[in-house]
């Protein structure tokens, strides 16, 4: 029996691209585990194969990055497997050491450009330890993976490995009739923006979507998962008095999620270019939105502007500034014949962009591996 174990940090409730890793394995006929950790908040799962959360001690920083890899390194050592499939630089070095002393395959899925995400950025000492294990390692992995040609041409310039592309278009799922605004507890007379994502970090626009919400009386802004920024952001509603225009909604089930989004008008997905990885990213929100039938208001990041302007699918501002969000909302809902165009646009677009393609993709790398 083929077994792969399959390993990341969060706690398994919305990470989708994990989610379609382990539907492609369990395809391919492996038996598949997926280990992450269990949070205090953490929603109930049910999936088709093993999973294993952790209960940890720790819940962040260095002490919570120790305990997990000690824990994760063990467990991978002394479980049955014939493939180990690590998903970010911080679960990497207990799968490249326990595939070097127990001779296993080993898959790198790189969800973003790592060492350069903010988060380290600013932290240079922090930086420095994840950039040294990254340039260890990297260099010395077969089969890597990422989510878009601009990261993966970056990390083949920085380390020369061949890296292949799977982006985040998330295959279409059968859901039921969304339900309506009413049985959400939404307002019928308003015009609602969605900004979602597990991420919902700081410089990515959220702070400024809700500051564009004081000018903005007729709409109503849902920001839905989570992230290190949603204390700020709870702050800010409170202090700029916005608690009937902006609600944050936490994490959910994706179909909970997707009911609110198809309810939505325009989808926002307003990270800035502070830094590499942001400049790079490709986020799943934005297909999300697309396949909801909503078009999208973005910023000027190369991956996602291009989908944007191909398929003339929404609205591209230079920057996230809360002005620039604000005058781009009322011109997009005070010209209905462009907005309806945008919708349609949006649909079109959804159908072209093919998760099932990106499906064939993995499943056809996972084969290579022999």
């Amino acid at each position: 029996m083929k077994r792969a174990i399959v390993s990341v940090t969060n706690d398994l409730a919305t990470d989708n691209r994990v989610a379609r890793t382990c539907g492609v394995l369990a395809e391919l006929g492996y038996e598949v585990l997926l280990v992450g950790r269990r949070l205090p908040g953490s929603l109930p799962l049910e999936r088709p194969y093993k999973t294993h959360r952790m209960r940890l001690l720790f819940h962040k920083g260095p002490l919570f990055y120790a305990e997990y890899n000690l824990r994760l390194f063990f467990l991978l050592l002394f479980s049955p497997c014939t493939l180990l499939f690590s998903n970010d630089l911080d679960t990497l070095l207990p799968n490249y050491l326990v595939a070097r002393l127990r001779g296993k395959r080993l898959v790198y899925d790189t969800h973003e450009f790592y060492t350069e995400v903010p988060e380290l950025v600013g932290r240079p000492r922090v930086r420095a330890v994840w950039l040294a294990l990254e340039r260890r390692i990297f260099p010395k992995l077969k089969h890597v993976i990422t989510v878009n040609q601009s990261i993966a041409d970056a990390y083949r310039e920085r380390y020369g490995n061949q890296v292949h592309v799977v982006r985040n278009i998330p295959v279409p799922r059968e859901l039921p009739p969304a339900p309506s605004r009413e049985a959400l507890g939404l307002p019928k007379d308003k015009r609602i923006l969605v900004m979602q994502g597990a991420g919902i970090n700081v410089q990515r626009g959220a702070e400024e979507a809700v500051l564009a919400m004081q000018e903005l009386l007729d709409c109503l802004l849902l920001i839905i998962g989570g992230g290190d920024a949603w204390p700020v952001l709870e702050r800010m509603v409170q202090e700029h008095g916005l608690q009937d225009r902006v609600r944050l909604l936490g994490k959910m089930p994706y179909a909970r999620m997707m009911d609110y989004t198809r309810n939505a008008d325009l989808g926002l997905t307003l990270d800035k270019d502070t830094n590499l990885n942001y400049r790079f990213s490709l986020p799943n929100k934005l297909f999300d939105y697309l396949h909801a039938g909503i078009p999208v208001l973005a910023t000027d990041l190369p991956e996602v502007a291009a989908i944007v302007r191909a398929h003339d699918c929404g609205v591209v501002l230079p920057a996230a500034d809360p002005a620039a969000i604000t005058g781009a909302v009322r011109a997009l809902f005070t010209a209905p014949d462009r907005y309806a165009a945008l919708r349609r646009n949006a649909i079109f677009a959804a159908r072209e962009l093919d998760g099932g393609e990106e499906v064939a993709k993995l499943r056809s790398i996972l084969e290579g591996l022999g």
